[in-house]
């Protein structure tokens, strides 16, 4: 059986995370590649509100709040309350983020050098690929696709396409055979 997207997709984020990670690491580097998304946000746009961040970084605000609160425990960001709102946290770059700068633009450049070489590797880009399937479910989504296939599904299982099994009345089996012919004699 052929592994699902899912599977692949998974696979695929393990092994170029774990190599960025170690790329990281070898820089002296603490930092995660999920926290990516939130510094380059950050770097754009100074200081942001969650929702600002979970916008520009193209996530979810469930996790950019669960990976904001992981780099400020790891000291990479400030939180602050909003001027207006003291419920709403404006979030910065801590000076220790902001100081591991040079060096993650460093490690960002070599990844996306490793990035091209891989992409030149391929009969297609996958950076092109993602771009497509991104945008085909900016159109339309998986959620909706899923309901449309489980439609499709139910269609093709009406009462003429399923299997009808009955039961056997007791006795039925191999004896019934020798019983016709013993019967037709």
């Amino acid at each position: 059986m052929l592994p699902g997207l899912g599977t692949q997709l998974r696979h695929l984020i393990e092994l170029l995370d774990g190599a960025v990670e170690e790329a990281y690491a070898s820089a002296g580097l603490r930092y995660r590649p999920r926290f990516t998304p939130i510094v380059r946000a950050l770097m754009a746009c100074e200081p942001s509100t969650i929702g600002q961040i979970a916008e520009a970084a193209k996530i979810t605000q469930p996790a950019a709040t669960q990976t904001v609160t992981l780099m400020i425990k790891e000291g990479l960001l400030a939180s602050e309350p909003g001027p207006v709102d003291g419920r709403q946290r404006l979030v910065r770059l801590s000076p220790r983020g902001r100081a591991m700068l040079p060096r993650l633009n460093e490690c960002w450049q070599i990844t996306q050098m490793a990035a091209d070489s891989l992409d030149a590797s391929l009969s297609r880009p996958l950076s092109q690929s993602l771009d497509e399937a991104i945008a085909a479910l900016g159109t339309k989504s998986f959620n909706h696709r899923m309901a449309e296939a489980r439609t499709q599904l139910s269609g093709a299982e009406s009462p003429s396409s399923k299997s009808t099994l009955r039961k056997r009345p007791t006795g039925a089996g191999k004896n019934d055979a020798k019983k016709k012919r013993t019967r037709a004699a």
